[in-house]
């Protein structure tokens, strides 16, 4: 098995972290330092992480959290925020198991919503690899009414800034006064990517939520809450 994926279903973290730790000389392979990304661990090997052995995994822990607004998408944060891993320690149900977990992509600190938590790299790597086009949706309430044209500007891709958005899935679901609740579906994961959409056409965001990670809906979970998937959203990860 390659040494990142082999890190990875250890559940340590991701493969692209797994490389990370590689190159900066955090991996031993039987006690030396590993200087070949490319890897592949033997029956035998014995493989360190920062000094502490790891394998592989038998059974993972995967977690549907709605984040709340101001809790960081992190492990840690050097700036003493609180993170989502916090938010779980502070939960009996869950803080035995939190520090093994990560977040499976990431959310704004200013945006809620749906955010999976697991110590499944693998899983992790597949879910949030560009490849997969896994879709994301999100309502959005936005300043002004998004007309049709504007409608079909986001549904068609737009120029954030350098950036031209893939196609997405978008429909306004409420408008009331000067503003709107607009649902907008997207595959992609650039850096406030759905508030730049929006501000593109000229409608910037005022509240942003995540409500659905592929067909895993937040539901009646309340914010700051979390739940440990079912069986059935899992099979259905396990098959993207």
């Amino acid at each position: 098995m390659r040494i990142n994926k082999y890190i990875a279903s250890a559940g340590v973290c991701s493969r692209r972290k797994a490389d990370e730790l590689i190159i900066n000389g955090q991996v031993k392979i039987n006690g030396r330092v590993l200087k070949e990304p490319g890897y592949d661990v033997m029956d035998g090997d014995e493989v360190s992480v920062a000094g502490r052995i790891v394998e592989p995994k038998k059974t993972h822990t995967y977690v549907l959290l709605n984040k709340p607004v101001g809790v960081i998408t992190s492990v840690k944060d050097d700036k003493g925020r609180m993170t989502v891993i916090d938010l779980l320690r502070e939960n009996p149900d869950i803080a035995d198991e939190a520090s093994r977990l990560f977040p499976v992509g990431r959310l704004d600190y200013d945006t809620s919503g749906v955010l999976l938590l697991t110590d499944d790299g693998e899983l992790t790597y597949r879910l949030t690899h560009p490849k997969h086009e896994f879709p994301k949706t999100y309502q959005a309430l936005v300043r002004g009414v998004v007309s049709r044209e504007k409608e079909l500007r986001l549904v068609r891709g737009v120029d954030i800034g350098g950036f031209v958005t893939s196609k997405a899935k978008v429909k306004t679901l409420k408008v009331k006064g000067n503003s709107s609740l607009v649902e907008i579906a997207i595959h992609e994961g650039k850096n406030r990517q759905v508030r730049k959409m929006f501000e593109a056409v000229g409608n910037p965001v005022v509240e942003l939520k995540r409500v659905s990670f592929g067909e895993i809906r937040i539901g009646r979970l309340k914010e700051g809450a979390f739940r440990k998937l079912t069986k059935k959203e899992l099979d259905y990860l396990m098959r993207v």
